[in-house]
């Protein structure tokens, strides 16, 4: 089993990697999906698959869920109301566009998002609160192979 802290502990070590549409180098530039594939190769190894080329609009432009797509093909969907730390958050970035942004739940109290580590445009990658803005976008939640699950019946 994967410990959900070092699914932590390896995202906090990307922390002020600069912003680079399509990188994936820790210390040296990524995006929000480059953040989520580096950390994936830490914790568990190679990648599953190559991302393609995409340009910064690719979801407004195809409007595909080409992100959500990969994400359930590669790890467990959970319920957004019962998230855990070291879980991997999507957002959709605005009123029904696809799901084009991707962070990592460093933090959560009672099944909520607390704190998030991503990259984005014009910022290095940094840690979050989860505030209003951020809550209202999340489109989809999943947990890396491996990792601890939790009971997620109870839906109440």
């Amino acid at each position: 089993m994967l410990p959900r802290q070092d699914i932590v502990d390896e995202a906090r070590k990307w922390l002020g990697t600069p912003y680079q549409h399509q990188a994936s180098c820790l210390h040296v530039g990524c995006d929000c999906l480059g953040l989520v594939r580096g950390v994936w190769r830490s914790v568990i190894g190679e990648e599953p698959e190559r991302a393609p080329p995409y340009t910064p609009n690719w979801a407004e432009d195809l409007c595909e869920e080409t992100l959500l797509d990969a994400a359930r093909r590669h790890l467990t969907e959970v319920p957004i109301g019962r998230v855990h730390e070291g879980d991997v958050l999507l957002f959709r970035m605005g009123l029904g566009a696809p799901m084009k942004h991707a962070a990592i739940i460093t933090e959560a109290h009672d099944g909520s998002a607390v704190k998030i580590i991503h990259a984005y445009w014009g910022r290095a990658v940094v840690e979050t609160h989860m505030g209003l803005w951020w809550k209202r976008r999340v489109g989809g939640a999943f947990s890396f192979p491996e990792t601890p699950h939790f009971d997620h019946t109870n839906l109440t």
